[in-house]
């Protein structure tokens, strides 16, 4: 389940965190297709943030409640997969659900993608509770 404080305490290199500032001022329009459903809790009332660090890697969205990244790979991901596989083994081993979509699921499923996303986040949050 969803690791505590992932977020909150981290250490965060300087350059990282501008990087990903950058990054949320330059999402994909896929990208800002999708936050402006995962923004604002428009999701099912789940609060995502986008571009995270956590763990030195920069997730695309992230829910904390959940602990659920999602990923939206657009062409430059064919070229870095083996980066890509491995980064999803750390964020997994840290407790974390990686969703991944490419462009075109985004674009052209997006009610489906949605439902994904909250039926995963649903999901965890359940069995989250279930523990305590």
């Amino acid at each position: 389940m969803p690791c505590r404080n992932i977020v909150k305490g981290q250490k965060v290199d300087p350059a990282k965190a501008q990087r990903a500032r950058e990054l949320r001022r330059r999402m994909t329009p896929e990208e800002r297709t999708l936050w402006e459903h995962l923004r604002a809790r428009r999701l099912n009332g789940l609060k995502f943030r986008r571009q995270q660090v956590i763990d030195g890697f920069i997730v695309d969205f992230y829910c904390h409640a959940a602990g659920v990244v999602v990923e939206v790979d657009g062409a430059a991901h064919r070229q870095r997969a083996d980066y890509d596989v491995e980064r999803d083994r750390m964020l997994t081993l840290r407790g974390l659900h990686v969703l991944r979509f490419t462009n075109h699921q985004v674009c052209e499923r997006l009610p489906e993608v949605l439902e994904r996303i909250a039926r995963v986040c649903e999901k965890r949050m359940q069995v989250s509770e279930s523990e305590r």
